[in-house]
């Protein structure tokens, strides 16, 4: 017999799953509790019985993409079989990778605190959000994405050492970032600049493996 606490988990799940795929498939307008519900096959009250609106919701699929993400580092980063460099280049491409594949995603991860879901709204958002529990936990999302960092410096920290770990992992975001927003845009065509994002990553790792052999 299906317990209420296994029914309920399968619920939330279908919730969370039906709302990834509606936001891969129109970004986040295309996310509504009523149309997730209705993907899901749910009754309409169920979404509102998990989440407390749609930015809790959002927030909850962010979380579960940086889980996704710090997931694949660590386990690249336990992997003895690659090299550090190999490492690397595997983590940068965990990232740019959710661009190319769930541009929608991306552009939710990449957004500032603020500007995400969990930092906006105020007064009665704010108390639905505290009521709704766990699933709307706003600080989730930021655990899972300071996972993902924490992963990736020790990834980024088995190249260049702790001393310069900090720096040159920074520089590394910043030019994987830089990269994926390029794809995502349309202004990395072969025509004009006669690489791909792939490559690009492998040219940000050797940058900073032969910056580290030269100091």
């Amino acid at each position: 017999m299906v317990t209420r606490a296994e029914s309920a988990a399968a619920t939330r799940r279908a919730l969370l799953d039906a709302a990834a795929e509606l936001l891969d498939l129109g970004g986040p307008e295309a996310v509504t509790l009523r149309e997730v519900g209705a993907r899901a096959g749910v009754s309409r009250g169920a979404p509102y019985r998990h989440f407390a609106g749609k930015d809790s919701l959002l927030t909850a699929v962010a979380g579960e993409g940086w889980e996704r993400i710090g997931d694949q580092v660590r386990a690249l980063r336990a992997d003895p079989a690659l090299s550090a460099t190999e490492k690397l280049s595997g983590a940068l491409r965990a990232l740019t990778g959710v661009g190319r594949a769930q541009p929608h995603l991306y552009q939710l991860l990449s957004m500032r605190r603020g500007d995400r879901p969990e930092g906006l709204g105020d007064g009665i958002e704010r108390v639905r959000r505290q009521l709704c529990g766990p699933e709307g936990d706003p600080e989730a999302a930021a655990r899972e994405a300071g996972r993902f960092q924490e992963e990736f410096l020790a990834v980024v920290t088995g190249l260049v050492g702790e001393p310069n770990a900090q720096r040159y992992g920074a520089l590394l975001l910043a030019g994987a970032h830089g990269v994926a927003g390029m794809e995502l845009n349309g202004h990395l065509g072969a025509d004009a600049w006669h690489t791909t994002a792939d490559e690009l990553v492998d040219t940000l790792v050797r940058m900073v493996a032969d910056a580290r052999e030269a100091a």
